[in-house]
């Protein structure tokens, strides 16, 4: 008999509650359900949220019990805008912001979702919106006819190092990528299709019912293979986060202190 006892896992009852401020949490059959809200409705981006993706990935890669999860946002927005009462802090002290807040979190969620999922993930964009990489960074990303997919960063004189970089070069390749990324270039969602951003688009009124159905379909696998099957095609994303992403966190931090770029005060 071993001298100590596992540490238990996760229980799904527990984390849903305990991140029910940040996400809407479903589970059927294994599969799960993750819808990021503001108030029950779209999302308002803010460092408390940021912090809150890479804690829940982080948690959710660790329950055996989650086989497909579903990543999307309530409302008919990706992202909405900004709560702009969450950055009020950078102007005391950006250093510290920068590296607590975008820095560390940043990495942290991005690195969790490519890392410490080792289930497939599905993407399901409902509309426009920004840090779009959470969405393209899973196994497969469906959006709504009505998505816009773009970065904002450059346009409003950040450096777009946070992983949305990443994101699109390795999707669209180097030239594509700096013309989107430098010229802010809204993709519409045949654009999206016909770029290999996405994998389908679906109507809007038929998005969820289509991303439950995939789920459905990868989740009737045989669970060692569907897992084991998913780290093969997530290859390509493991060493393009190994590579450059600590890379992009640092330039944008550096250019952040430097040239003193602040989160937009507005909510849109």
């Amino acid at each position: 008999m071993a001298l100590t006892q596992y540490v238990e896992n996760p229980k799904f009852e527990e984390y849903s509650e305990r991140f029910k401020e940040h996400f809407l949490m479903e589970r059927r059959g294994g599969i799960l359900l993750l819808k990021m809200h503001t108030g029950g409705g779209n999302v308002k981006w803010g460092w408390e949220l940021h912090r809150a993706i890479g804690q829940a990935f982080r948690t959710i890669g660790s329950d055996p019990e989650n086989e497909v999860m579903i990543l999307t946002s309530a409302g008919d927005y990706w992202i909405a805008g900004a709560d702009s009462t969450s950055f009020e802090g950078e102007e005391e002290d950006p250093a510290f912001c920068s590296y607590e807040y975008m820095y560390t979190d940043g990495r942290r969620m991005v690195n969790s979702l490519v890392n410490e999922i080792e289930i497939p993930t599905i993407g399901v964009i409902p509309g426009p919106g920004f840090h779009l990489e959470l969405a393209l960074m899973c196994d497969l990303t469906i959006c709504s006819d009505t998505a816009i997919l773009a970065d904002m960063h450059f346009e409003r004189e950040w450096v777009p190092g946070d992983g949305i970089h990443s994101a699109f070069i390795e999707l669209l390749g180097v030239k594509r990528a700096a013309w989107v990324l430098l010229m802010n270039e809204q993709i519409d969602a045949q654009k999206a299709l016909e770029y290999a951003l996405v994998n389908e688009v679906v109507a809007k009124d038929e998005l969820m019912d289509r991303a439950w159905q995939i789920a459905e379909q990868l989740a009737s696998k045989k669970r060692i293979t569907r897992r084991m099957a998913t780290q093969i095609v997530r290859r390509p994303w493991k060493k393009r986060i190994a590579d450059d992403l600590d890379a992009g966190w640092t330039a944008e931090m550096y250019a952040y202190l430097a040239d003193q770029p602040r989160h937009p005060r507005d909510t849109s």
